[in-house]
């Protein structure tokens, strides 16, 4: 059968291309239809998640408040090389933008500059509340005499260095490193490189509390999965109770019982276990933070191994033994492996979940048990530093990557089959 255009019959070639392009259409239409579909959701996504994630990121390395209130100063440090004070133009340029940027504006940067150089804010304020009787060269000497800073190199390579439109101080500051008078990239001093430490610890602690999930979850799941109806239910319902409190809650009632006099010291002591005088120390350390964490995050690592464990036939450990296969044999050659999807997971999500933990650690760990998180929150709300706050998200946020790409690469996030 073949179609008629314009009341010329048509080949069976010009059939297949009607066809496909009607095929096209229809095709395209669905998909246009699936997009407005799918349009909101994406805009939310995109307005709440995705755009202020990378404003805070492009905080990180953004530059510019410097040369924009500082832009005569800025020209006039393109071509200093920074081996000795700069001439007389430089001066003149620092005291016409010092006067000429409203107070507010000459604090910010005050600020941004005290990052890079402690004690330039206190210089620069002040220099700017005396600028305004500055009317006449030599403007060099005059601004000594505001400062005798002004005299050295230092306060004019900070200058320099916060001038470009981008900067990595705030990247290698979150690193502990920092660019020397050359240049070139160095160790900060020992007394202020905590950033490296923090992170490491931020791994350390996210680490041990997923394998002591693991360790607690794996045979819990097993249990509610091969419990019979009505136990399994209670059972899962169980490990489903703390999700009905807020974290806050379930973390003070850590401190209640953690604490010296709290529940289980006081318990151990009336069983004669402990002397009145000297209590285990299970709170504002290490412990505390372990104890606290992996109480509020084993339903994570709970729940999708058991989602697995429940889709394991047991017929085939039955079968493995009937084949001659000891227990243990059948649980490491058969069982194990078909339950490695849940245990994937549920790694996965506890030591991601771990990762950003900020509450915990702060009720119950000590000054040597925050996590990254605690400075990230402390740079932007206490000392409002957006630049160092945003870098050390960055970083962390990069390292979880690598880390995926790892997990990715050694177990497969797409061979994973939950349920």
């Amino acid at each position: 059968m073949t179609m008629v255009l314009g009341g010329i019959p048509a080949s069976p070639v010009q059939d297949t291309l009607v066809i496909r392009r009607q095929l096209r259409r229809i095709r395209l239409r669905s998909q246009m239809i699936a997009l407005l579909l799918i349009a909101p959701l994406f805009l939310f996504l995109v307005l709440t998640f995705v755009a202020p994630i990378t404003l805070l990121l492009v905080r990180g390395v953004d530059n510019g408040e410097v040369a924009r209130i500082l832009p005569r100063t800025a020209t006039a440090l393109e071509g200093w090389a920074g081996a000795a004070v700069p001439d007389e133009a430089a001066f003149a340029a620092l005291a016409a933008d010092l006067k000429a940027a409203p107070r507010e504006a000459v604090a910010e940067a005050a600020r941004r500059l005290n990052y890079q150089e402690p004690g330039l804010r206190s210089v620069l304020l002040k220099s700017a509340r005396q600028a305004a009787r500055i009317e006449a060269p030599p403007y060099r000497e005059q601004l000594i005499a505001i400062d005798d800073s002004w005299a050295t190199t230092r306060n004019w390579q900070a200058l320099k260095q916060a001038m470009p439109a981008t900067t990595d101080f705030f990247l290698l500051a979150s690193l502990d490193l920092r660019r020397g008078a050359d240049g070139a990239i160095e160790r900060t001093t020992p007394d202020n490189a905590v950033h490296v430490e923090v992170l490491v610890r931020t791994f350390v602690v996210s680490v041990s509390v997923t394998l002591i999930c693991l360790l607690l979850g794996y045979p819990l799941a097993a249990m509610i999965a091969r419990a019979p109806g009505a136990l399994g239910n209670l059972l899962l319902i169980l490990v489903l109770l703390p999700f009905w409190t807020s974290l806050l809650v379930r973390t003070t009632a850590w401190v209640v019982l953690l604490q010296g006099r709290g529940v289980i010291n006081s318990a151990l002591i009336w069983l004669g276990l402990l002397q009145p005088d000297q209590p285990f120390e299970l709170i504002y350390n290490r412990i505390g933070v372990l104890v606290a964490m992996t109480h509020i995050l084993l339903p994570f690592m709970v729940l999708p191994i058991y989602s697995v464990m429940k889709g394991i036939p047991p017929v085939y450990l039955r079968a493995a033994s009937s084949l001659g296969a000891p227990p243990f044999a059948a649980f490491w050659r058969v069982y194990l492996p078909m339950s490695m999807p849940g245990v994937s997971a549920g790694c996965l999500l506890v030591f991601i979940l771990a990762l950003g933990y900020y509450i915990t650690p702060a009720l119950v760990g000590g000054p040597r048990d925050q996590m990254i998180s605690y400075f990230i929150a402390y740079y932007a709300n206490q000392v409002t530093n957006w630049g160092m706050a945003a870098a050390l998200s960055g970083i962390l946020l990069v390292a979880v990557l690598i880390l995926y790409a790892v997990y990715n690469k050694l177990v497969g996030v797409d061979r994973l089959r939950i349920g």
